[in-house]
């Protein structure tokens, strides 16, 4: 039968036993769900910060874009010149009676009054419609205003005939660079002096001229009675 002094012996052993016996170690493993739930959360994290970056183009694409909008924009520019080429070519582009005002009333000014000297004559100063001549006509509008006032100079001194002409409307048709087109149109008083009470007669005459620019003054080339006494 064991002793007092046997029991406490033994129990001061397995006291030191238990003093001396290593601790267990302390799990550091994650419950599974846990685990999971951490990578779902990193994975949403890294997912969140690749949204929140700005997309970038593919390098190869760029300058290929950049090619093809080059290409675009030159063969624009190359249709843009053809028809802007094509459009001052066309006749009403270049017709400045259509876009130049004060060319345009330089050129009725100085047709209408060519016009009212030209086709006025008094038998009494046959010298201004000579002068007349001379500083309005050139070319064959020499020719062709000489035939048209002929019968008027050969009766002229014995009926005493005075002409006065005074252009009423004009339009001008064309304007290419120093050249012009002019439609007029103009009333006609023709007196009889010679008789014992004087005799007038009245009448409209409507005709196109043609005139060339020189020295800042237009002078009328052509007449065209529009087919009148043909």
């Amino acid at each position: 039968m064991p002793t007092t002094r046997h029991l406490i012996n033994r129990q001061r052993r397995l006291a030191t036993a238990q003093a001396t016996r290593p601790a267990p170690a302390r799990s550091t493993a994650r419950p599974a769900a846990a685990t999971g739930r951490a990578r779902t959360t990193e994975r949403a994290r890294d997912a969140g910060t690749v949204r929140d970056q700005p997309k970038r183009a593919p390098r190869g694409r760029l300058p290929a874009g950049l090619a093809v909008l080059t290409v675009l924009l030159g063969g624009f520019a190359a249709w843009a010149g053809t028809e802007a080429s094509a459009l001052r070519d066309r006749p009403a582009v270049r017709n400045a009676a259509l876009t130049d005002a004060s060319r345009t009333s330089e050129v009725k000014g100085q047709v209408t009054k060519a016009v009212n000297a030209l086709f006025s004559y008094d038998h009494a100063a046959p010298a201004a419609a000579d002068k007349a001549v001379r500083a309005h006509l050139t070319g064959r509008a020499v020719a062709q205003h000489r035939a048209m006032l002929a019968p008027i100079r050969a009766q002229a001194a014995r009926q005493g005939l005075v002409l006065t002409t005074t252009v009423t409307h004009s339009g001008v048709e064309v304007i290419d660079g120093d050249r012009a087109r002019v439609l007029v149109y103009a009333d006609q008083s023709n007196t009889r002096t010679a008789t014992k009470k004087d005799e007038t007669a009245h009448g409209a005459a409507m005709f196109a001229v043609e005139a060339r620019r020189g020295g800042g003054t237009w002078r009328i080339t052509a007449i065209d009675t529009l087919g009148a006494g043909s």
